[in-house]
């Protein structure tokens, strides 16, 4: 169906990964965390980081077990998931749906809207620093004598 706004970032949404990717890409609907905020160049695309119910081995730095802090749909269940930080995707809105938790009174449907929050929020994007291997950007945490060095060679 898909989406027509990017959705707020930090939020939960379900992404259709089916048709076009490939083994060993993502290839089945799966929750995702919305890692960019909304960008007017980037029209109809946001950035995310998928989750998964199966605990990676060996658990790396761009890995977290997430429980999420809010209630899910019952099809996806509310266990704990694994944030995939190595595997960043900028999807069309049109692969995009919102979490439907259920329907008002009046039938309408009512959907799951919050964002994780700040603090979580924080350690997935570290997650993703190191999935890019950019781990010298996290914050808070001081810079070794190797990050340097890769800084000075290859400048942001």
């Amino acid at each position: 169906m898909g989406i027509s706004y990017h959705p707020p970032q930090g939020s939960i949404i379900k992404v259709d990964f089916d048709g076009a990717f490939r083994l060993p890409e993502m290839v089945k609907p799966r929750l995702c965390v919305v890692l960019s905020k909304q960008i007017k160049a980037r029209v109809r695309l946001c950035t995310v980081v998928p989750l998964s119910t199966t605990a990676p081995v060996p658990v790396m730095p761009y890995h977290l077990k997430v429980e999420v802090p809010f209630a899910l749909p019952e099809r996806w269940g509310n266990q704990p998931r694994w944030l995939k930080g190595d595997m960043i995707y900028s999807v069309s809105f049109a692969r995009v749906d919102l979490l439907v938790l259920g329907k008002n009174f009046a039938g309408k449907r009512f959907y799951q809207i919050e964002a994780l929050p700040e603090d979580l929020f924080r350690q997935v994007q570290r997650c993703v620093l190191h999935g890019l291997g950019i781990e010298e950007l996290t914050f808070g945490l001081p810079i070794t004598s190797q990050a340097m060095w890769r800084l000075w060679q290859h400048p942001l």
